[in-house]
């Protein structure tokens, strides 16, 4: 048996502040640092030593100018400048050890919110994953992430030493010179004034485009999965003119952000040279009035010069920053968003398989988030239904397309949660057991199959990961798949993505298999069989009489086949705007007492009597009237032949 690592329910982001600010997001992730946290510390450590050895070499440059220089000291000048250049390798050398720490924490960093994001995604309700356009959670799990590891992995640190800099260096030049420290410091409002202007403009642009980028990514996704339909319509013109819509906004929005970022560097890039001719100025003129001495001019500007880089830097690291922060705000929402259905206490999962729905209604969540796409969330989509599978029988439902089959069908393993009622099996709300015992008492096979690009034995052992050789050749018997064996690996073929390299009777039949080997106590096969010809349909059907005698089965159908499979049906259809339940009996009796059933299988069979699906006389009061006459004249007509025979007997006698 393999072992699985569980996934976490709970991750590690902090929860919301109660007053978030733009930066709150980001802080929210901080927990994600606390593994690597001695990496962390080494990190700064190191970085704040190299930062020592950046300013320590313009004072050594005027020690030396004022000292060995202008006495002649040749001994001097060695010694001077050995440690200088001591200082100088020993700061390229901490750099290469910053580099290589920082990276290690980061990438590890970025793994771990990617797999609680991940792990979040798996969690989360059907009903948010109808509303998310799956480009938008690609986008979030691969490029926002990508964008925050950048910025923890250089910006972040980049920008913690470029301030501290700017205040070490402007502190020394204070001291050094208070005249030309002073130009020096009033320089800074300038420059704060500037990003303070272009924060919130530059902020917008950079979520727009981060969003854009997402519609992007669902675009390419759904053209790549539908590729046939396009390809069958001849419509890749209209595709690729869809696509180049969207990539000419997404290029739009990045000129226009690329606008804001050039205007944000020049006026950093300005600012810091004015003030350095400024500074040339009065220095020239206090070293010619013997205010300063030549060796603190020189390490005055030397110093000043080092300047030029942390301050112009300020524009790229606070764009990489104010992205950052769109892109945790992004994936805190995937964080934030309701789980809706969470396990209940019972963790044993039922053994009988009694299935009883009691006044079930169900109507789509309201939409929230993003891009939704749901029904309307007043209209109810089920209503009152009222249905009871004893173990051991086997229930067909069924109705007209868009009566709610295949909702309900998704309601019994709880991919949504009823709105009102109670599902029970075994007489527990299938909301007081676990999510993990009521999926293994439960397994559903859906008319669209879905397989994952992995090895045929891999797909089919999705729901029981321990099942052994002779569990899946059973079922692969059972669901008449037998084809996988004349794949080019047999079981171990991968199928590619979606499973497009078989057909859909093919994919059909694995889903079917897949469902058959959990080997659940209630399985709910949602049209199945839909995709198959005559011949494979009747010889899986003839299988999966053996195979529903031992659980508690609800089958989704069209056909009079499926439905013979069943021991009673239930005729799901639309009442007052919802469906429900209304007439359950065999096969034989809704057959010869419900028009609507008969009208509903007529397509499929010889049961077409031409008559309407739900005949408008059929509760009038004439019509009742007119099978009175009818009986009556049946019975005066009997009558008479009776009379007619008994005469007949009397003159052969």
């Amino acid at each position: 048996m393999s072992s699985e690592i569980p996934v976490r329910p709970d991750p590690a982001i902090a929860a919301p502040r109660p007053a978030p600010r733009a930066a709150s997001d980001l802080l929210r992730l901080l927990p994600y640092l606390m593994p690597f946290r001695a990496r962390w510390i080494a990190m700064i450590v190191v970085a704040v030593t190299s930062l020592v050895a950046t300013v320590a070499i313009p004072l050594m440059t005027k020690a030396v100018i004022d000292g060995p220089v202008r006495h002649q000291d040749q001994h001097g000048l060695w010694v001077l400048g050995a440690a200088a250049m001591g200082v100088g390798i020993s700061e390229a050398v901490l750099w290469f050890i910053r580099r290589w720490l920082v990276a290690r924490a980061t990438m590890g960093v970025e793994a771990d919110i990617r797999k609680d994001l991940y792990a979040r995604l798996q969690i989360l309700p059907m009903s948010f994953h109808g509303r998310w356009q799956s480009g938008q959670l690609l986008s979030r799990i691969m490029n926002d992430l990508s964008t925050i590891r950048r910025l923890l992995s250089f910006g972040l640190v980049f920008l913690i030493l470029n301030v501290l800099q700017i205040t070490v260096v402007t502190i020394i030049l204070l001291a050094m010179y208070w005249p030309l420290g002073v130009v020096v410091l009033i320089s800074i409002a300038p420059i704060t004034l500037t990003v303070l202007h272009f924060e919130r403009a530059f902020t917008r642009l950079a979520r727009q485009a981060q969003d854009q980028a997402g519609h992007i990514a669902t675009h390419v996704e759904e053209s790549a999965l539908g590729l046939r339909a396009v390809k069958s319509f001849g419509r890749e013109d209209y595709v690729y003119d869809r696509f180049d819509e969207q990539a000419s906004t997404l290029y739009d929005t990045q000129i226009q952000k690329v606008t804001v970022s050039a205007k944000f560097w020049t006026m950093l890039e300005v600012i810091p040279n004015l003030t350095l001719i400024v500074v040339l100025g009065f220095g020239a003129y206090a070293a010619g009035h013997g205010l300063v001495t030549m060796g603190t001019l020189v390490a005055f500007i030397t110093m000043m010069l080092s300047l030029v880089w942390p301050i112009a830097s300020l524009g790229f690291l606070l764009s990489m920053t104010q992205e950052s922060m769109t892109a945790a705000n992004r994936i805190a929402e995937i964080f934030d968003a309701p789980r809706e259905i969470t396990d209940g206490p019972r963790t044993a999962a039922p053994q009988g398989g009694r299935l009883e729905l009691d006044d079930v209604g169900f109507r789509f969540p309201a939409a929230a988030g993003n891009d939704s796409s749901s029904p309307d969330s007043d209209t109810f989509a089920l209503r009152h239904v009222n249905l009871t599978v004893e173990p051991g029988e086997t229930l067909a439902l069924v109705g007209a397309t868009g009566a709610g089959k295949s909702v309900l069908a998704s309601l019994l393993p709880r991919l949504y949660d009823v709105t009102e009622g109670a599902i029970r099996v075994d007489g527990t709300d299938i909301r007081d057991l676990t999510l993990d015992a009521l999926r293994e008492t439960v397994a559903t096979a859906f008319e669209d199959p879905t397989l994952f690009s992995m090895s045929v034995a891999e797909n089919l052992r999705l729901g029981r990961p321990e099942a052994t050789d002779d569990d899946l050749a059973s079922a692969i018997e059972v669901a008449a798949a037998q084809f996988v064996y004349d794949l080019p690996y047999g079981l171990a073929t991968r199928i590619g993505e979606q499973g497009m390299s078989l057909s859909g009777g093919q994919r059909q039949r694995l889903s079917l298999a897949r469902a058959i080997l959990a080997a659940p106590r209630i399985l709910v096969l949602d049209d199945t069989l839909s995709a198959l010809d005559v011949h494979t349909e009747a010889e899986v059907t003839e299988a999966l009489s053996r195979v529903l005698a031992g659980v508690t089965a609800v089958v989704v159908a069209h056909r009079a086949s499926t439905v013979l499979l069943a021991d009673k049906v239930a005729l799901l259809d639309t009442v007052d705007g919802a469906g429900t339940i209304t007439h359950i009996g065999t096969h034989a009796e809704l057959l010869a007492g419900v028009p609507r059933y008969r009208f509903l299988l007529a397509a499929d069979d010889e049961l077409d009597d031409g008559c309407e699906h739900q005949p408008g006389w059929e509760d009038d009061d004439e019509r009742r009237r007119l099978d009175r006459a009818y009986e009556e004249a049946c019975e005066e007509r009997g009558a008479a032949r009776r009379t007619a025979d008994y005469a007949s007997e009397g003159r052969r006698r």
